[in-house]
């Protein structure tokens, strides 16, 4: 890197390069890349993608949407890129990624009802072609790093079977961010850090996940050729989510919030702002940067309990009011044609599968059945978004609301049942969204929300099973006009009932006892055997046991011989 390209990123970075002991020196980095640089390839038309994916970041906990937490380095890589201030994803874990894995709602995988629990016999369908597979296939070296939450109860589940040519990260959905420990109750307690399909123990040196991942992201930048390849890397940060752990020295810029749960909440943000510094740095080094597209999104609101905030927007994390699924998002990169800007056009999760394929130059089969579409024109030139509703999501088997009926719905759908549409303007929500208050961030207080001090309560949604609003006018939710619009009211239900009539069934088995780590060498991961493995173990075990016999046998047989021969 020269001195000029040097001094220009030294007046926007807030660390060094060597913050946490990303631990290259400028030196080494600098061989590396001559050595690199000595093999000529022709330069690729396809862009190098880097896909970060952060857990339970709210839509306030981020510097350009107002937050009290710092956020330099995103506040400044989205203000030279595009903004995605009308962006969706789904309220929880599991089923976001799955639906940035393959394009698809929940309902058409079988996924609608919470996320992927650690001792379920459970995971993204087989059958469903991932991201990563199709950007392979289109010649892309694919890469993952960080949080998985897809399921592993067999080993086609894994990450590396799914398209991805390295994997390095947990396969749960939280754990401890130094042990890298999870348990699931007293009983069910193993490791959960992998470098492929086996347990990384090798590679764990007790370091801060955030610090860790960015470090495997730089190795990876490093020894790859982006002149030679195009390159796929998926960072799906464990930050910002429960539990609440973090360096101490992060800690001090925070100091004056005495809310203990904002406060290390918001050293997490801000420890993650500088792994996303030091990544950006990685890629302008070592020749990346100029031909790549990185594209930054929350996997779900914000929890407030633990320390996150969603204010303005209503409810939180694992609700459909728009704090649960309202996203932090943005692109940047050199090849946009309208940086800069604000992006609010209607986005999806989905939409990544066809968007970044496409990018990728690879194949859309008609066989996929896709429920995103491709929005990059929408992203890099301002032109209208060709998805104009989202499918929140149907979810059979949520607690139905008490007084949710048939009737309620006109006929035409269950008000029971917890659903959540948008179409255009609209939005429709039945059944139970869930925890529906908005909560002002909790910087100045020092108790739990369990007080209920500091909130806006809702008190005249109990008895209801049903509300529309329209978002573009109203985007915190906070007049219903289902009673003011029932024509609306009744198209978006046979919107509903429609997409019902697509759904497969719900897969949420119960836990297995197999699953236990104990059973495992104390890691959780693969239990279950498919067909072909166990019939490959059994004869693996069938020809031990019969060249054991036979060695005995043949021992006595040598034995009586010898006895006859004397």
């Amino acid at each position: 890197m020269t001195k000029a390209v040097l001094r220009q990123t030294s007046a926007w970075a807030c660390v060094s390069i060597t913050t946490w002991s990303v631990q290259m020196s400028w030196e080494n980095w600098n061989a590396e890349l001559h050595n690199q640089g000595n093999e000529f390839g022709k330069s690729s038309s396809q862009p190098h993608i880097i896909f970060i994916l952060v857990d339970d970041q709210g839509f306030r906990d981020v510097g350009y949407h107002g937050s009290e937490i710092k956020t330099p380095t995103l506040d400044r890589l989205a203000a030279e890129g595009v903004k995605l201030e009308n962006y969706y994803v789904q309220p929880l874990c599991s089923p976001s990624r799955s639906q940035l894995m393959t394009g698809r709602y929940q309902i058409h995988t079988g996924l609608q009802h919470s996320v992927i629990r650690a001792a379920q016999p459970n995971c993204l369908p087989l059958e469903n072609i991932t991201l990563p597979q199709k950007l392979k296939n289109a010649g892309y070296s694919t890469h993952m790093v960080g949080k998985w939450h897809l399921g592993f109860y067999k080993r086609g589940c894994l990450p590396t079977q799914r398209g991805f040519d390295t994997f390095f990260g947990s396969l749960l959905g939280s754990g401890d961010y130094y042990s890298h420990y999870k348990c699931q109750g007293p009983s069910m307690c193993g490791y959960d850090l992998y470098e492929g399909e086996e347990a990384a123990w090798e590679q764990d040196r007790g370091l801060y996940s955030t610090v860790m991942f960015t470090q495997k992201a730089v190795s990876i930048l490093a020894n790859h050729n982006p002149r030679k390849q195009p390159l796929f890397l998926y960072l799906a940060y464990q930050a910002v989510h429960s539990p609440l752990q973090v360096p101490a020295r992060y800690l001090e810029r925070y100091k004056g919030i005495p809310n203990p749960y904002r406060r290390k909440y918001a050293a997490m943000v801000s420890c993650l702002d500088e792994a996303i510094h030091n990544l950006t740095l990685a890629l302008k080094h070592y020749g990346y940067y100029d031909n790549t597209v990185i594209v930054y999104s929350s996997d779900n609101g914000g929890q407030p309990l633990a320390g996150g905030s969603n204010w303005p927007l209503r409810g939180s994390k694992a609700t459909y009011w728009e704090g649960g699924i309202k996203a932090v998002g943005f692109v940047h990169s050199p090849l946009l044609m309208n940086k800069g800007t604000k992006c609010r056009s209607l986005i999806h999760i989905t939409d990544w599968f066809p968007t970044l394929v496409t990018l990728g130059e690879g194949t859309l089969d008609e066989d996929l059945n896709l429920d995103g579409y491709d929005v990059w024109e929408t992203i890099s030139e301002g032109r209208p978004s060709p998805r104009h509703d989202i499918l929140h999501n149907i979810d059979p088997i949520y607690i139905k609301a008490k007084n949710g009926s048939w009737k309620a719905g006109y006929g035409l759908w269950n008000t029971a049942i917890q659903a959540a549409l948008r179409v255009g303007h609209w939005k429709l929500l039945t059944g139970v969204p869930g925890y529906s208050d908005w909560v002002p961030p909790q910087t100045f207080l020092n108790q739990r929300l369990t007080t209920r001090l500091h909130n806006e309560r809702v008190r005249w949604d109990r008895g209801k099973s049903i509300w529309l609003f329209n978002i573009t006018a109203d985007p915190y939710e906070r007049v219903d006009l289902s009673q003011r619009y029932p024509h609306i009211v009744k198209k978006m239900l046979m919107r509903l009932a429609q997409y019902n009539k697509t759904a497969v069934p719900v897969c949420y088995p119960t836990k297995d006892l197999r699953s236990n780590p104990q059973y495992n060498g104390g890691v959780w991961g693969p239990w279950h055997k498919d067909m072909r493995e166990q019939q490959e173990e059994d004869e693996m075990y069938n020809n031990l046991f019969t060249n054991h016999l036979g060695k005995k046998r043949w021992e006595k047989k040598s034995k009586n011989t010898k006895l006859r021969r004397e």
